[in-house]
Order: structure tokens, then C-alpha cells, then sequence
């Protein structure tokens, strides 16, 4: 987790350079709910991995995350792209959000809210039980969440890690979210650079599979959860 935090925090553009080679989520989000007109907020937006997506067609979108320097690559991201001028940042942990009740109709976290949920947290239970009192708290009633979290990295088929298993099984029977499974694989021009690249993030023990599988694609299973009518009179 000190190894994450510091890339968070500090490494942001070396961290671009992971997730900005996997696919788009624009149909599988939309498929659930598009945002289109709606008022939607992105917790832990990181670089902004889904933001071109649920800025450009909303009424306003609040990006938030612990790390002012990946907000800041996401501000530059959308400055470039031609949508900065619709986005919103804000520094702030998933616990505790600066944002008025029943103010988004979507609520996104990618990638995010597992570090809270983690069994590896001693009150991870606690933690979760206040992100989702949060989230109700800013949703309109029938406001929808989507939650995307890792089944797997450098694995051939989706995976339960130990100590996320029990969140994604709290979101599921205590929470009543619909889930399912896509492929977000890391593609790169040459198994060197892929080993390089998530060999950063993730650890030497990926470079080395990538290098000993001979992967320039490398595999990524992705859960995403979603539940609609999920507000304050949901």
C-alpha cells in the first residue's frame, strides 16, 4: 500500500502511462447508465482512466481523489482533449465527501474503493459501510453507482483475490449489486516495455511472468458492480 501511495501521490504521469493503453469503458458505463444530462461525480478519478467519457455528455462532472497530482493530470488530460472547461476537481477521501446531499444522479469508482474494503484493513468493514452511507447521502433517490475493482492482473482467468473477496461479497449480498466481468489487457509494442511499465506498479514478480510468457498484451480482468435507485429514499 506504501508502494501505491507514493505513486499516487508523486508519480502520477509514470502511472498515465499504465492505464492510459486500456480500453475504453464507454459502452459497458453506458450500458448501465449513460450519463448523458446527468450530474455525475467520479470518486478516486485517479488520472482520469474514465473521465473523458463522463464528462463530455453530462450536466457536470466532480472529479475527486486523494492525490492533487493525478487530478492535475486529469486537468491537463481534459484541457488537451477539449472538455476541461466541464470538469471539477476536488481533493477528498471517499469517507468524508465535500459535496451536498442528493447532488449527483451517478456516482463512478474505479479502482478505488478497495483500498478501503481491503481485509487487509482491520476495520475495512466500518470503512465500507461509511463510503456507502456517503454515497446515498449525495445520490438523488434514484441515483445509480458503479464500482470497478481488479479480478485479476497477469492471470488467464478473472479472479477473487483474498482480501477483496469479502467486499465484492458485501457489495453483492448485503448491497444488492448486479455485477459482471470484462477484459481490460494492457497492450504494448514490445514485451521489454510492457515489463517495464506495470513492472513499475505492480512488482517485479509481473515483470518477470511478462517476460517469462513472452506477454506485449498483458491480461486484466476487471469487475464492474453497479446498483440503481441507490439514494437517500432508495
Amino acid at each position: 500500500m506504501n508502494h501505491h501511495k507514493t505513486i499516487y501521490r508523486s508519480q502520477a504521469e509514470q502511472y498515465e502511462e499504465l492505464v492510459s493503453r486500456q480500453p475504453d469503458l464507454d459502452l459497458e458505463l453506458a450500458e448501465i447508465r449513460p450519463a448523458d444530462g446527468l450530474d455525475v461525480v467520479d470518486l478516486g478519478a485517479g488520472t482520469g482512466r474514465l473521465s473523458r467519457y463522463l464528462a463530455s455528455g453530462s450536466a457536470s462532472y466532480i472529479a475527486t481523489d486523494l492525490s492533487q497530482s493525478m487530478l492535475d493530470v486529469l486537468a491537463a488530460k481534459a484541457a488537451a482533449g477539449g472538455y476541461g472547461q466541464r470538469i471539477r476537481t476536488v481533493v477528498a477521501d471517499h469517507r468524508e465527501l465535500p459535496l451536498p446531499d442528493a447532488s449527483a444522479d451517478l456516482v463512478v469508482s474505479g479502482w478505488s474503493i478497495g483500498y478501503i474494503a481491503s481485509s487487509k484493513e482491520p476495520s475495512w468493514e466500518a470503512g465500507l459501510e461509511t463510503v456507502m452511507a456517503q454515497l446515498r447521502r449525495i445520490l438523488r433517490p434514484d441515483g445509480t453507482v458503479v464500482i470497478l475493482e481488479t479480478l485479476g492482473t497477469g492471470v488467464d482467468e478473472p479472479v477473487r483475490l483474498d482480501f477483496l473477496a469479502p467486499y465484492f461479497e458485501r457489495l453483492e449480498r448485503r448491497y444488492g449489486f448486479a455485477h459482471r466481468t470484462v477484459r481490460m489487457d494492457y497492450p504494448f509494442p514490445s514485451v521489454e516495455e510492457a515489463a517495464r511499465v506495470c513492472g513499475f506498479f505492480f512488482g517485479d514478480w509481473l515483470a518477470e511472468r511478462i517476460c517469462s510468457r513472452g506477454w506485449s498484451v498483458v491480461p486484466e480482468h476487471c469487475g464492474i458492480w453497479w446498483k440503481h435507485d441507490f439514494g437517500q429514499l432508495g
